[in-house]
Formats: C-alpha cells, sequence, structure tokens
C-alpha cells in the first residue's frame, strides 16, 4: 500500500469509521499516519480505595458494595457505585450511562480509573472508565497515545487503524543524506512516525518529535525563502510620496501616536516611496494601534491615486473594518472610498463591488480572502494589509502577478515573538515593532484560580452581564472524547446554562460551517449573547469591546503566548476587563507558569518567560493556534530545533541552490510535492 490509498482499505474501517475519521479529515493512509496524538498516558499501578489521592488522575482497585441508581438530576440520570476497602470507601459516579448497573456485579472488584475529589466528607470520583485487571496489565509500563475524537468513534478504533496502516505501507527511501540526520540528530521518518504512535518510553517521544518537528520547520523555512527570493526581485510598481492627508489625520487624531508608532509609519513610508516594493510586518501586542498605522498606509495609497485592500480572516471582523473606516472617513472627511467584500454578499452586490473595483470607482477594498479570486479584477491595486491568518503567500503573490500587479504588502500580527524567533519566522519580511500600549488603554485584571473557584467565577460572569456586559469562556476541546478528562465546548455549554439559567449562552467552534460560525460571531458582536462559549477559534476575527470577561478552562494546557493572544480579546473598549485563568493541575510548577500572566500584561516578556519555561518535554497539549500552527513543532519549545533548522537551510541552499546534486533528487521532490499539496500556502 502507498500513502495515498484510501482508508477504507484497512479492516475494521467499514462505511460509518471512515465517514467518522472523514470528519477529522483523514482519507488516506498518509492522513491517518499523521494524526499523532494528542497526548500519552502513563498507566500506574492501580491503588487500594484507602490510598487514592485527592485531585489526581489515578486508577483505583475495589470491591463493589453497591450499585445505587439510577436517580433524576435535571437532564442527567445518576449511578452510584460505593467502592469499599475496609472502613474506606470511594463514591464513582456517573451521567447518563445505564448499562453501568448490570455491567457491575456487587461484590466484584473492579478496576476504575478517573479523577478523584473531595466534596464534604465525601469522596467521588466522576465519569470513570472501567477496565478488566488483564486489559489494564497490557497498559502498565509505556506511554499510551491518546488521539482525539469525534463522537462515535472510538480511541482502540484509531490506534488499530494506525497501526495497521503503518504495517502495510511501503515506506519510500529516505529523503534527507545520512550525514544530514546525523549531524542534526534525527531518525528516519518512518521509524518517528512508529515510534510517535508507539513509543516505547518517555525517551523515544523525545527522539520522534525531533525529527517531525524539524520536518516541520524545514518545509516551513523553504518555503520562506521562495517568498524572499520572490519579494527581493520586485522593483516599487508603485512609487509614493507622503501627502497632506496624512498628516493633517495624525494631527486631528484625539491621541498622540506612540514613539513606536511613529517609527513603523516611517519606515512604512520610507517603504512605499523606495525603489523595492515593500514587504513589511508590523509586530506589536494587542491594543498597541497597529490598526490605525494601517489605515495611515491605506490614506497614504489613495491619495497617491492607487487602491488598497485590507484583508480579514473573518467576515465579522471585515465587516467590523469597514464600520472603522466609514466612520473615520465621515469625521476626518478622508479621501477614502471603500467598499465591503465577502462571501456571502448576495451575486448582485458581488457584481456591483466587482465592477466599482475595476472601474477605480473605489480606492479601498475591505474583506476576506474573497479580495484575491480570479473574479476579482483591480485598476491599479498598489497595497494589500493583512494580518497574521493571511500573511501573503507564494501563491497570493503569483496570483496578483498574473493579474499584472505587483503590490506593497504590510503584514499585522499580534503574536508575540521573541526577535531572534521572528527573524527567522519572518524571513521574508522587514520587521517594525510596536511595543507601547496607548496611554490610556485600562489594564486588564487577572486571576489564576483552581476549578473549586467556578462558582465564584460564575457570579461574577452573571454580575458583569447584569451590568451591560458579555464574556467568553474557552474549552480546549470541542467535544468529549476517550479517556479526555478536559472540559469540552458542547457540554460546558449545558453546563454553564444550567448553572446561570437567565443568561443568554451558546457555544462556537471550528468544526462549524462558515455561515453558523459568522452569525454567532456577528450575534455576539451585536449584543444579543451574554457568554460565548468557544474554542480558540475565536484568538483572532472578533472584536467586541463590550466584552469585559475572558476565562479560560484548563488553561494549563495551553502555551502562554496563547493564552495571552486570547485574552487580547478583552480589555478593548472603556470598562474594566478581567481574566480568569482555571487550572485544573494545581503543582508548584505550571502554578508558577500561569502566573506569570497573572504578573504582567506584556505579550513579549511573556513570550520570553514561555521560551524559557517550556522544554521539550512538554510534548503535546493543546496546540498553538494561529499563524504558526505546526503539526508538531512548537516554535517556544522547539526553539533551539528551529535554530538549527534555518541553519541548516542557509547551508543546504548555498551548497546547493537548486536542490540539483544527485544526494539531493529525494529531497527536491518532495519539497516540491509539499508547495503542491500544503494548505499551509493558502494561509501564508
Amino acid at each position: 500500500m502507498n500513502l495515498n490509498t484510501p482508508v477504507t482499505n484497512l479492516k475494521g474501517i467499514g462505511e460509518k469509521n471512515a465517514k467518522l475519521l472523514n470528519k477529522l479529515h483523514i482519507f488516506t493512509y498518509e492522513d491517518l499516519i499523521n494524526y499523532y496524538p494528542r497526548e500519552y498516558v502513563n498507566y500506574e499501578l492501580p491503588v487500594s480505595v484507602k490510598d487514592v489521592q485527592i485531585g489526581k488522575l489515578q486508577t483505583v482497585s475495589g470491591c463493589v458494595s453497591a450499585v445505587n441508581g439510577p436517580v433524576s438530576a435535571g437532564r442527567f440520570k445518576i449511578i452510584t457505585v460505593i467502592l469499599r476497602d475496609g472502613l474506606s470507601n470511594l463514591e464513582v459516579i456517573f451521567f447518563n450511562q445505564p448499562y453501568i448497573k448490570k455491567m457491575l456485579k456487587v461484590g466484584g472488584i473492579y478496576l476504575f480509573r478517573g479523577k478523584v475529589i473531595q466534596k464534604g466528607t465525601r469522596i467521588i470520583m466522576q465519569s470513570a472508565k472501567i477496565y478488566s485487571r488483564n486489559d489494564y496489565d497490557e497498559l502498565v509500563g509505556h506511554p499510551i497515545p491518546v488521539y482525539s475524537l469525534t463522537s462515535g468513534l472510538s480511541g482502540k478504533t484509531v490506534t488499530k487503524a494506525v497501526n495497521a496502516a503503518i504495517h502495510d505501507i511501503q515506506w519510500d527511501d529516505e529523503i534527507f543524506p545520512v550525514d544530514t540526520m546525523t549531524d542534526l540528530d534525527i531518525v528516519t521518518h518512518s521509524k518517528a512516525i512508529s515510534m510517535i504512535h508507539n513509543p516505547a518510553n518517555e525517551e523515544s517521544i523525545k527522539i520522534a518529535r525531533r525529527r517531525l518537528a524539524f520536518e516541520d520547520f524545514f518545509y516551513f523555512i523553504m518555503l520562506l525563502r521562495k517568498n524572499r527570493d520572490l519579494s527581493v526581485t520586485l522593483k516599487n510598481a508603485y512609487p509614493m510620496i507622503e501627502t497632506a492627508d496624512t498628516r493633517r489625520f495624525i494631527e486631528k487624531l484625539p491621541f498622540k501616536l506612540t514613539s513606536g508608532q511613529k517609527k513603523t509609519w516611517q519606515q512604512i513610508c520610507e517603504d512605499m516611496s523606495g525603489n523595492g516594493c515593500m514587504n513589511r510586518l508590523v509586530q506589536g501586542d494587542v491594543g498597541s494601534g497597529k490598526t490605525i498605522v494601517a489605515i495611515l498606509a491605506l490614506l497614504m495609497t489613495a491619495c497617491n491615486g492607487y487602491q488598497g485592500a485590507l484583508m480579514a480572516p473573518t467576515e465579522v471582523l471585515a465587516t467590523q473594518h469597514m464600520e472603522t473606516v466609514s466612520d473615520l472617513v465621515k469625521k476626518y472627511n478622508l479621501p477614502l472610498k471603500p467598499v465591503l467584500l465577502v462571501g456571502s454578499m448576495k451575486t448582485s452586490e458581488k457584481k456591483a463591488a466587482y465592477s466599482l473595483i475595476k472601474e477605480g470607482e473605489v480606492n479601498l477594498i475591505i474583506g476576506t480572502h474573497a479580495l484575491i479570486q480570479d473574479k476579482v479584477e483591480y485598476k491599479n491595486l498598489a497595497l494589500v494589509v493583512t494580518d497574521e491568518q493571511h500573511r501573503f503567500g507564494v501563491r497570493q503573490r503569483e496570483a496578483l502577478a498574473n493579474k499584472g500587479n505587483q503590490p506593497h504588502i504590510l503584514v499585522m500580527s499580534a503574536t508575540p515573538i521573541p526577535r531572534t524567533l521572528a527573524i527567522i519566522l519572518y524571513g521574508d519580511l522587514h520587521l517594525s515593532a510596536i511595543h507601547e500600549l496607548p496611554a490610556d488603554r485600562l489594564p486588564i485584571k487577572n486571576c489564576v484560580v483552581k476549578t473549586d473557584y467556578r462558582p465564584s467565577a460564575y457570579k461574577f460572569i452573571s454580575d458583569q452581564v447584569a451590568q451591560g456586559r458579555q464574556a467568553y469562556v474557552i474549552c480546549s476541546q470541542v467535544e468529549a472524547g476517550e479517556d479526555d478528562d478536559l472540559e469540552n465546548v458542547i457540554d460546558y455549554c449545558d453546563k454553564l446554562k444550567d448553572a446561570l439559567p437567565k443568561l443568554r449562552i451558546t457555544y462556537l467552534h471550528g468544526k462549524m460551517k462558515a455561515a453558523d460560525k459568522n452569525s454567532i460571531m456577528q450575534n455576539f458582536a451585536d449584543g444579543n449573547i451574554d457568554v460565548l462559549v468557544s474554542t480558540t477559534v475565536i484568538e483572532v476575527g472578533i472584536n467586541v469591546p463590550n466584552s469585559t470577561v475572558m476565562m479560560v478552562e484548563n488553561s494549563e494546557r495551553f502555551g502562554l503566548a496563547q493564552l495571552h493572544q486570547l485574552r487580547g480579546r478583552v480589555g478593548r473598549g472603556k470598562h474594566q476587563s478581567y481574566c480568569i485563568f482555571i487550572s485544573s493541575n494545581d503543582d508548584k510548577k505550571t502554578m508558577e507558569r500561569l502566573n506569570i500572566l497573572a504578573g504582567t500584561n506584556d505579550g513579549f516578556k511573556i513570550a520570553s518567560e514561555d521560551l524559557r519555561l517550556r522544554g521539550p518535554g512538554e510534548f503535546f497539549g493543546v496546540r498553538q493556534s494561529g499563524e504558526f500552527s505546526f503539526k508538531v513543532g512548537d516554535i517556544y519549545a522547539d526553539s533551539a530545533l528551529l535554530e538549527e533548522t534555518n541553519e541548516y537551510v542557509d547551508k543546504l541552499l548555498k551548497e546547493d541552490p537548486k536542490l540539483n546534486d544527485v544526494k539531493n533528487q529525494k529531497l527536491k521532490e518532495s519539497v516540491i510535492r509539499y508547495y503542491e499539496k500544503s494548505e499551509m500556502l493558502q494561509s501564508i
């Protein structure tokens, strides 16, 4: 079998399981073996009831003395199993699982795995998994992979399918030369795949991760080099001069530009009036005022007789940008003529917009990726402003080049990355940084708490809503999965509705249809939703100044930089805002790391601390989202490897710029295949 073989060829994967795998974007053997474990669980030896530890996930061996229920409690039917060990009791509680009563026999000895908590004098384990002794013994002694699942798909099914695919595949020869693998201390690709899914110990996970993270970084950096080479050759097709309109606009603003904004604006002016085509990144913390700098650049473009485009990651944010610009045009009498172009517009509306753009009747086009579709013809597009979710890559540049355009590119990023890493990750862009926040910005108040704080947090959210405010609650998972003790969006939304029945609560996640996501985000922005329970999909793409509370569940599973990004969704208006980080792991190291967030709102300081504290030992967890969401590699945990990879690519291309050497042939074929297939090309 080869990598393109459909998963339906695997034994045990019929039509039903194939559809479930498809929901996880798994269609072929290649998709399956590249669906890496979310984390690993080490199954320790079972403990007796009297030896359980509060707050810890553990396996308990006990004799069932009673099976009580089911008892109705709202929408739940509860069964309580009593385990007894001498004078010690443990209550194991199951929700809506009626089969448990038939499954367990009083007097029988069973193994229950779950998290143990204390409520008053009661010791309780909720939503436990039950094992036979023989099945559990097979799990003890080595890390067991845990995969992100979808409802109806079991971890056993995924594990069995992955192992079968690894066995069936006829692996191609290694693409990297032997001396390269020796120098970089990496194993072969096939060995890494086998080890990542079937690790013998913690060390084998590290070895596999290193190889797979190296691949992530290698292809990404090769793509950046291609982008950079293209940019270097581009001459300035739209030379500009700074006009009186931009100077008057700056003077009329009700605030003074910070020194970082002034310096960045000067760099942009120099770029757009210089000999080469601008390709610049403006890196600034959340709320640092990047948008006003972008509007200045678009204003300068319009005043020079050209068109500019502003690309947003979502239709909701594009609409908000349109409203902001329209207000500024009226207030300051700016010579900007904006038009909105998004996918959900009616055909007649799109046609009208296309005509205005083609004829040059508008000089600012605001929208989503619809801005670079084939049907859009520009009269003289000279500047494209994007954010980090829409980095302008090779295909996009080539698409515009084919239309006769070579516009200046300005990328806005709120991702706080230390400069040493930013130079690598944004290797195709010139860097500008805005570090200061506007003087009138209210700092967000933060707290790091344990799960027993939830009732207080719920009351606080309710009080804020009573004052007319709104709140976000972030969960790391969309829905419950096997061996998953993380909070998930769908169940949590129901839980929150039970706790706060008077509030308007709904959920949002990335697996929803685009139209549904846009509708929910728009309703939240319009104030029709009090609390939005969401995954990290809200990390960008929505601006709701009325939101004052951000609560993050299982915050220990996120990187500090991403938590800071999430925190940036609040504190955007005139009201005091708050961020509550709830941790289900209260060990000293975890709390120390999270308390960095409580101590500062400086994203760059947080990123540096993240870089210092995190290490390759933290194998997985919630993947970093945003611009640099690699499959395995993490720019903070694997920063040293990222630098090594960058040095290797520089050396490789210096020795063999076109990869024409015989020893690099397989590598060249792989890079070309990556360019053609990678979805990253759509977002970089």
